[in-house]
């Protein structure tokens, strides 16, 4: 049976195998191209699909990030109006926010003895460095943060106290050669990224004398290593003082700190002299020039240009009175006899304030050579007054037709009447003497007035500060754009958008060739426009989640011709497929869209509820895209995204309840007015960073009388009605064990945003841990 089961099988065999081959050998030419182009296409679809992914993705990373940039700009705008009101609370409070916001060095700081009286213990097993530094002591300092070691706070103030020596003998614009030199390495932000900076010095070589460096600012804030990178930055600048270069980034700003996570790193790693280490280090930033040349004809900035953009001015003024790009420099003004006068003047009340603001659309549009975007200024200037967390801005004025002028009374020291400049700063108008101006520019030190030829002096000095000022937040947070001109920089807030024209017109005044600059992440980690005149380099690789940017750096030869550099620091990537890539990044992204929709779910709803008359629930895909647009202002193709955000009726339309399904409160909120929790939702981050100002022992702890004036204060500045006695009821809710102390960290955490998922799989994993351990 089996001999014959053989047989019969062997014949089929054959027939099989004969027609394999003669299909193998001689296939239908027809078939096998319709085969190739079925196969073409699909793939064709597929990659398209897998890119439209990849680029709704990064547009929700990059809008939410420039979203929270607006946000800043609001909560410093906050901080000013804060020291302005703060009579209730106790001294500490306002001495704090007074010494973050406007701070004075203290004179200790400035002397040797503010390092040489901390002692470092014998237990001490980090590296101990020696000053001047050697090659053997950045080894020692790159060999302890590789190991995860900790620099005493000794050390780190002793190389922050060099630092600041060195930088005050430098200009405000580096000038480079490359005649001494084969190339010039330039790298973009790091921000607090330790890693990238080991692999970029892993690569490219250590600094030292063969291969110099300029970095080009935002060294900090974001990454947890921020301290880390500077105090490796800065000691190789001492070290190599001619071959290693650092930009100042908008980054480089004590009030930025306060949000992106470089002031709370440095607290929760030097808890005895963090604060210190913040003083002086707010000095350092204050001290790093601005910009760099190299040759004569490659400027590198960090954040662009605009159309007032002026190299020879910007070398003149002295750099560290600007603290702050985000801050008007009022301390200027306190010396002066008529300063109280003026700013009496100028309306510094809360009502006046409120009344005086423009939309930051408004105070670009003085300039003449702004004409060609006054219309889309306009435009889009009705609508940012209905949000206050995107209507702040420092754009910069640009002409005096700009700046209305104001009588101000007569002061004692000033038998004569001087005028006021309204000058738009942040979100509201700050006041500023207008000076005579001098016949030349460069002669306004030597400006004579027989009538108090002092207090005069010193108006132009505050004035020209001020225009110095303008023109740093230009240079550090300004963005290129594809059309000619130069408008406002409302997605982040502060700066502009420069055209090629612009970039044409600097690059020809001052005879460069090319601009390079950083401030804006990118896929490839380098991007180039404007007719290949501007380079953007950003050096922070897997910026907003694994896989989803690369790092790069640039070297430039005496050809002057950039040479680009990619890399990637993490080795889990390198086994993602770019669908898995994709994949991971949009459902971070998507993740912290929903939580940005749930933060505004009042708003969303009211403009939706307008367009659902009848109460059902739904409305149109477009009705709904266009309240989410109005709304949120993150410019996002939101009709794409729906799939991803909410569910379709059975006839086509949104259930725009849907959208917040997936998100729930950390705790709980019983006691609480939805009104209320709303605006503590949105508010979260800036209510966290005000309460630890007020805990100046980072106790957890704030007093209820504290809680309660803050956030009357907050509330009263946002404009946000929200009745007394909903706060009064809230404070005593949380303070749960009643002894009139609010554990603020726990009150944070009922106001954050959950997913549901994430806590079933939190659930589950802890029930499956507890079988295991039964």
């Amino acid at each position: 049976m089996g001999c014959g089961t053989s047989v019969a099988t062997e014949p089929q065999g054959k027939r099989v195998e004969d027609a394999w081959a003669d299909a193998t050998v001689s296939p239908s030419p027809a078939l096998t191209m319709k085969a190739a182009v079925l196969i073409q296409r699909w793939y064709r679809r597929y990659m398209a699909r897998l890119e439209m992914r990849r680029r709704y993705t990064w547009n929700i990373f990059q809008s939410i990030e420039y979203a929270g940039e607006q946000d800043q700009l609001q909560l410093s705008s906050f901080f000013s109006f804060m020291l302005d009101n703060f009579t209730q609370l106790n001294v500490n409070g306002p001495d704090l926010i007074s010494q973050l916001l406007d701070p004075v060095v203290d004179p200790w700081l400035d002397r040797e003895t503010c390092y040489k009286l901390i002692p470092v213990p014998e237990s001490y097993t980090g590296p101990r460095l020696s000053f001047p530094l050697s090659v053997s002591d950045t080894n020692l300092l790159l060999s302890a943060f590789k190991e995860q070691q900790t620099l005493h706070a000794r050390y780190v103030l002793q190389l922050l106290y060099e630092t600041k020596k060195l930088l005050k003998q430098m200009p405000n614009i580096i000038h480079l050669s490359t005649s001494n030199t084969n190339e010039i390495t330039i790298c973009g932000d790091l921000h607090g990224r330790l890693d990238d900076l080991l692999l970029i010095f892993y690569k490219n070589g250590l600094p030292s004398a063969e291969t110099p460096y300029v970095f080009n600012g935002d060294f900090v804030d974001r990454g947890k290593k921020s301290i880390e990178v500077v105090s490796l930055l800065f000691a190789y600048l001492l070290l190599y003082p001619d071959y290693m270069h650092l930009n100042r980034g908008n980054h480089e700003d004590h009030i930025m700190n306060l949000r992106y996570g470089f002031t709370k790193e440095v607290m929760q790693k030097y808890k005895t002299h963090g604060s210190e280490i913040l003083q002086l280090i707010q000095d350092v930033f204050s001290l790093l020039p601005v910009a760099t040349v190299i040759d004569g004809k490659i400027l590198i900035v960090h954040g662009g240009i605009s159309d007032q953009t002026d190299l020879d001015f910007l070398s003149s003024i002295d750099r560290q009175k600007v603290k702050s790009a985000m801050r008007f420099p009022k301390r200027s003004l306190e010396h002066l006899d008529i300063g109280h006068s003026c700013r009496l003047a100028a309306g510094s009340h809360p009502s006046s304030h409120s009344k005086n603001q423009r939309t930051p659309n408004q105070r670009r549009q003085c300039g003449h050579s702004r004409q060609d975007s006054a219309a889309s200024s306009s435009s889009s200037s009705s609508s940012s007054s209905s949000s206050l967390s995107s209507s702040s801005s420092f754009c910069s004025p640009r002409t005096s037709s700009c700046l209305s002028p104001r009588p101000c009374p007569s002061s004692p020291s000033m038998p004569y009447t001087i005028n006021v400049l309204q000058v738009p700063y942040l979100d509201s108008l700050s006041s500023v003497p207008p000076p005579a101006p001098p016949q030349h520019d460069r002669e306004w030190k030597q400006v004579r007035v027989d009538l108090a030829p002092h207090s005069v002096v010193s108006l132009v000095q505050h004035f020209y500060l001020l225009s110095f000022l303008l023109q740093v937040v230009d240079i550090l947070w300004s963005d290129p754009k594809i059309q000619d001109g130069c408008s406002p920089n409302t997605s982040r807030g502060g700066g502009c958008y420069f055209g090629p024209d612009v970039t044409r017109r600097l690059l020809l005044q001052h005879g460069l060739q090319l601009l390079i600059r950083s401030h804006e992440c990118k896929q490839e980690g380098y991007e180039l426009c404007h007719g290949g005149q501007v380079i953007t380099i950003f050096s922070a690789s897997n910026y907003y989640e694994e896989g989803s940017n690369r790092g790069a750096y640039i070297k430039v030869g005496r050809e002057l011709v950039p040479r680009f550099y990619q890399y990637q620091v993490s080795r889990t990537t390198r086994k993602l497929t770019l669908t898995q890539s994709v994949r991971a990044a949009e459902g971070t992204a998507l993740k912290a869209l929903k939580e940005k929709l749930f933060t505004h779910r009042s708003e969303l709803l009211s403009g939706l509820q307008q367009y659902d008359q009848n109460n059902t629930g739904c409305v149109s895909v477009s009705e709904w895209a266009q309240v989410f647009e109005s709304v949120l202002r993150l410019n996002l193709p939101w009709r794409t995204l729906r799939p991803h955000l909410a569910r379709l009726a059975p006839d086509g339309s949104v259930d725009y309840q849907s959208c917040f399904e997936d998100m729930e409160p950390g705790i709980p909120l019983t006691q609480v007015t939805q009104k209320l929790a709303d605006t503590l939702f949105r508010y979260r981050t800036h209510i966290e960073i005000i309460f630890n100002f007020i805990d100046k022992d980072h106790s957890g702890l704030i007093s209820i009388e504290e809680f309660r004036h803050t956030w009357r204060l907050f509330s009263a500045h946002l404009g946000v009605d929200i009745d007394d006695r909903a706060i009064d009821d809230l404070a005593r809710s949380i303070d749960f064990n009643k002894d009139g102390s609010i554990d603020f960290t726990e009150f944070l955490k009922a106001f954050r945003v959950v997913h549901k998922l994430d806590n079933k799989e939190q659930q589950l994993n802890g029930k499956t841990a507890g079988g295991k351990r039964s």
